[in-house]
């Protein structure tokens, strides 16, 4: 058994998850409940933490809208909800495009041969994994925007990108979704071949919509079947 951390540590698991993970994901599965008061005490001696890592995650969760802090009544989990997705897609649709203008600008030959590489793989693939259908359309996307100077945007990029794919692990992704997002990728690498950046941005405007509809009705498909 692991031995609690001192103060400061951010202490993580057998598996390399830290406490800010392992809350993050206890409140996207359920297992924290909506509204479900945080108390840090008891969130460290379940973890087998000091309470400081615990405190350090909460405000990180706080940051990323999933915790509710207020005085004098402490930290509450916020329900995961069409509200809470739809945040955060909204906040995408802006950072997105943006970041694929900027590309467009700067993109080579090599780089729209990776696109395509990534493309083909995700194609043949054809969904028949979703978890590997996931990574590989992280890997294209990341193709574009891990060279973007502004790197504030980009870890906000890829927090909001590990946010929504686990709200939506577990759910199947529709044929009309799936469908969509090949046809998505095609248009975008178009776009950027013929370095059209204002096509390529509303390509993925609506690559980001899409995604935030899909992920949207999943959940509503949870909610009647609980």
């Amino acid at each position: 058994m692991r031995q609690p951390a001192s103060e400061g540590d951010d202490l993580v698991d057998d598996s390399g998850a830290s406490i800010y993970e392992r809350l993050r994901d206890d409140i996207i599965h359920g297992r924290l409940k909506a509204n479900e008061r945080l108390k840090v005490a008891e969130l460290a001696s379940r973890m087998g933490t000091s309470t400081n890592p615990v405190r350090e995650a909460l405000q990180q969760l706080r940051g990323e809208g999933f915790v509710i802090m207020e005085q004098n009544r402490g930290a509450r989990v916020r329900p995961i909800d069409e509200e809470f997705v739809r945040d955060i897609c909204e906040i995408e649709v802006l950072i997105e495009p943006a970041l694929t203008r900027w590309f467009v600008g700067i993109a080579t030959t090599g780089d729209i041969d990776d696109l395509e590489r990534v493309q083909a793989e995700i194609e043949a693939l054809n969904y028949a994994d979703e978890e590997k259908h996931s990574d590989l359309d992280l890997q294209f996307h990341r193709l574009m925007y891990d060279r973007h100077y502004n790197r504030h945007a980009v870890d906000l990029w890829i927090r909001h990108r590990q946010i929504l794919g686990a709200i939506g692990r577990g759910f199947p992704t529709s044929l009309s979704r799936q469908a969509n997002v090949i046809g998505e990728h095609r248009q975008l690498i178009a776009c950027i071949k013929v370095q059209d950046a204002e096509g390529a941005a509303r390509v993925i405007g609506q690559h980001v919509e899409g995604s935030g509809r899909s992920i949207i009705e999943r959940l509503r498909l949870r909610k009647r079947q609980a």
